[in-house]
């Protein structure tokens, strides 16, 4: 079924465990991962950068993810990531996405919080979920550039002012990740994101999730992180996979037959991450202890 960030995140806090957030950049690539999910038995979210909904359409992503989730009975979530401009979430909420990122982190604190509520007025009217982000995440990805000796940390003490203020559904914290990382692994601060998690009580969001250990995985999870963000490391693969497959295909033989090998190589990886999502060896309870 089609749903917001606010109700899969809700499942994951009741079953303590994190939702894969992936980042899809063309219409091949989103059956093997809905697919993936069903297969796994897990919601998953569908992210798109505004570059590529603009790319694909925004209506046509809209009206794909929709007719795949039906069909293949499994819960997805449409978001839209790192969105910065007003007119475009705008767009995205307008064509149907269920969820959308306002990322106001190089922001002053203030118009942060300021912009973000805007955002989340706009987008609760019409019954969409709103990810927020403070502090800020290092490195590059596809619309986004932050040189790593200028990120920050998040404060906890930043964190519930700003939830408080906003309403926002969902919040990204900078604990040490960095964006566009897959080369090697990063060292988190789970002291500073217990933190965060003490003075906050929605779901907490990793961005840059390719550089993270995977043993650091369950302490996250733990810890609150219901949304964990991957795109770099499927788009490494995916590419990898189509430059082997064209490499050696005849010039006359269907592309199906290059692209294929590349979804499938998405797939497995979106079944592994989601293994590991579901945190299967942890109980159920440690997510919910500091609520009690």
């Amino acid at each position: 079924m089609y749903k917001t960030l606010k109700e899969v995140t809700q499942v994951a806090e009741d079953l303590n465990m994190t939702i894969g957030a992936f980042n899809a950049h063309n219409l091949e690539m989103l059956p093997e991962m809905i697919r993936a999910a069903k297969e796994m038995g897990s919601p998953i979210i569908i992210q798109t950068s505004i570059d590529t909904a603009k790319y694909i359409g925004y209506p046509v992503v809209v009206a794909v993810v929709k007719t795949l989730a039906n069909n293949e009975m499994v819960d997805v979530v449409l978001h839209l990531d790192h969105a910065k401009d007003f007119d475009e979430i705008k767009t995205a909420i307008d064509a149907g996405y269920s969820s959308v990122m306002f990322d106001g982190s190089a922001l002053p604190f203030k118009k942060n919080i300021a912009k973000t509520k805007a955002v989340v007025q706009y987008a609760h009217a019409k019954g969409v979920s709103v990810e927020g982000e403070i502090g800020t995440i290092g490195g590059t990805e596809e619309g986004i550039s932050v040189p790593l000796d200028e990120k920050m940390y998040t404060k906890p003490e930043d964190a519930a002012q700003f939830v408080k203020e906003t309403g926002v559904d969902a919040l990204a914290v900078a604990i040490g990740t960095n964006h566009g990382q897959f080369k090697s692994k990063t060292d988190v601060k789970i002291p500073l994101l217990k933190a965060i998690h003490e003075q906050v009580t929605i779901p907490l969001v990793v961005h840059g999730g390719t550089g993270v250990k995977e043993e650091d995985y369950p302490e996250l999870i733990n810890n609150g992180i219901r949304k964990f963000n991957v795109g770099t490391e499927l788009l490494v693969s995916w590419t990898q996979e189509a430059i082997d497959s064209f490499g050696e295909t005849e010039v006359n033989k269907s592309l199906r037959h290059n692209v294929i090998p590349a979804n499938m190589k998405t797939k497995e990886i979106v079944r592994h991450k989601i293994g590991l999502f579901m945190n299967l060896n942890e109980s159920m309870n440690i997510g919910r202890i500091k609520n009690e």
